[in-house]
């Protein structure tokens, strides 16, 4: 390469010298990139889920689905004297409300019976049994470890094939789009006549659940647990512990 008297490049070699990329910077645009991906991509799963959804998620009154095999409430926390949570209870206070209306003929209680010391379903069987539902009206899945297999195990384990499902508004359209996409005639009921302290949060986990639980329908995912089938023709004390 030449230089000049002064040991400088001539002018129409500085334009063709590069300069050296910044690998600092490569990686940092790299990263953007990917987030910006990343984030369009759950926009886009999300609106999937909810625009699939909200047609059949229903008020208490305006049910259409006919002879649903059952209602289906879902789990969550119970308290550690083995009292419902505020949203458990309000979830079971709808489902109750659309047993006593003759909605369906049977409760299916799923959720987190995964340890002797924690037991969601038997709370919730206890509850419905003090607000006069029948034990034999009363199915427990004891393995309703999270959404996607609550609604997996109704279809497998109890022969659901058309189900109403309970649960908060923001829970609804997951539950309600993963029973559709297996094919289940379904619609949702929303438990919610207040506001719940910390629901931001679950809100933001939400986002990424509907995520979760697009992919695992498309992949067909198999629950964590099945077993043997319960047929809702007979009675729910066979799925009791007591």
């Amino acid at each position: 390469m030449k230089k000049d008297k002064k040991g400088k490049l001539d002018k129409k070699q500085r334009i063709n010298v590069k300069k050296p990329k910044n690998p600092v910077k490569i990686v940092l645009v790299s990263l953007l990139a990917a987030v910006l991906a990343l984030g369009l991509l759950t926009l886009i799963f999300n609106v999937i889920v909810i625009a699939n959804s909200k047609p059949l998620i229903k008020k208490a009154g305006d049910v259409t689905l006919d002879k649903p095999d059952c209602i289906l409430v879902l789990g969550c926390s119970a308290k550690p004297d083995g009292s419902p949570s505020d949203m458990l209870r309000d979830r079971l206070d709808k489902g109750i409300e659309l047993y006593k209306a003759g909605v369906a003929p049977k409760l299916l209680m799923s959720g987190d019976h995964g340890s002797d010391t924690y037991d969601e379903v038997g709370c919730m069987k206890r509850y419905a049994e003090s607000q006069g539902v029948p034990p034999e009206d009363i199915f427990l899945d004891h393995a309703g470890f999270c959404t996607y297999d609550s609604i997996l195990r109704a279809k497998e384990v109890f022969g659901v094939k058309k189900l109403i499902v309970v649960t908060q508004e923001y829970h609804l359209y997951r539950a309600v789009y993963i029973a559709s996409s297996y094919g289940l005639e379904c619609e949702g009921v929303a438990s919610d006549p207040t506001w719940y302290y910390g629901q931001l949060k679950r809100d933001v986990r939400e986002v990424f659940g509907r995520c979760k639980d697009l992919l695992n329908t498309a992949f067909r995912m198999e629950p964590a647990v099945l077993g043997e089938p319960i047929s809702l023709d007979g009675s729910g004390t066979v799925t009791h512990d007591d």
